[in-house]
């Protein structure tokens, strides 16, 4: 039997966004702050996924085995070091966080058997790579407060209570929600960028943050006056509101996470078709509900 393993361990290095064939100011415009000099720092994460048949001794790999490469192949290089210099993969493309685990990949392939690469720049940044070429994963974290009633339209308050329970209350209730957008996309080979971040995060900010935040869903966005604002109906909507912007910003939507509370969480797995009308059963919505 198959099983999938995961290790932690971190470093903390600096980086700079620079590239010597661009003016200072020609930086600036496409870096912004990131590009100033000396560079700036980061309390990396770095989650490695590894997999193999159980053996004898119900284990995978020797997790002492895995930490020992790790810190040898990575970490003990990585750890307080400028990462413009301290490989060379990171002088021709630059150490942004989905290329470093790009990078990290190529360093424990030869050692260890590798699904999946995950690195944290912070809570709120980090990529993932699975060996395939160029392409990565980049995710990035916000949140809203907005409040909601949970009724359909054209049912009895009854019937709504016993489909609802007290989410079906006629004032409705608030929830402090947690959204998470993955982008899919290639790095390219100078910037180490599959997007631009900012361009990413200001796209979400007007599309959905400014939007949404401190609304009564229900009544102050016109979907929601005829669609039951649940989790999964407010994550499916926010897909279908990224997905073209996105699109032009030169990657692909991959996934929304709406997380509603500790108990419940959604997500839409966006598939690759360029029509914004998107069901719910092409998308895969996964729940959680407690």
């Amino acid at each position: 039997m198959q099983c999938v393993v995961n290790r932690r361990a971190q470093f903390s290095a600096s980086h700079r966004y620079w590239l010597p064939e661009l003016s200072k100011a020609e930086n600036l415009k496409k870096f912004g702050a990131c590009s100033r000099f000396p560079g700036h720092g980061h309390n990396y994460i770095l989650f490695v996924s590894l997999i193999g048949e159980l053996d004898k001794y119900g284990m995978v790999l020797n997790l002492s085995d895995v930490k020992h490469v790790i810190k040898q192949e990575v970490t003990s290089q990585l750890d307080f070091s400028y990462l413009n210099d301290v490989w060379a993969e990171f002088q021709q493309t630059l150490p942004t966080t989905e290329n470093i685990a790009r990078v990290i990949w190529q360093r424990l392939a030869p050692h260890l058997p590798l699904v999946r690469v995950q690195l944290f720049e912070n809570p709120e940044l980090w990529a993932d790579y699975m060996g395939n070429g160029m392409e990565a994963y980049l995710s990035v974290s916000t949140h809203f407060s907005a409040a909601h009633r949970l009724a359909h339209p054209d049912l009895s308050d009854q019937d709504n209570f016993e489909i609802y329970g007290k989410c079906a209350r006629p004032n409705g209730h608030g929830h402090n929600y947690h959204l998470e957008v993955t982008v899919k996309g290639e790095i390219d080979p100078r910037t180490g960028m599959i997007v631009d971040l900012d361009a990413l995060n200001q796209v979400i900010e007007d599309y959905v943050v400014e939007p949404f935040d401190h609304t009564f869903l229900n009544k102050d966005i016109s979907y929601f006056s005829e669609v039951v604002p649940t989790a999964e109906n407010i994550a499916l909507y926010i897909s279908n509101l990224l997905r073209s912007p996105i699109q032009k910003l030169g990657a692909k939507l991959y996934k929304v996470k709406l997380i509603e509370s500790p108990n419940n969480s959604c997500e839409i797995y966006c598939t690759d078709t360029e029509s914004n009308s998107v069901n719910v059963a092409a998308n895969q919505p996964v729940l959680a509900r407690i």
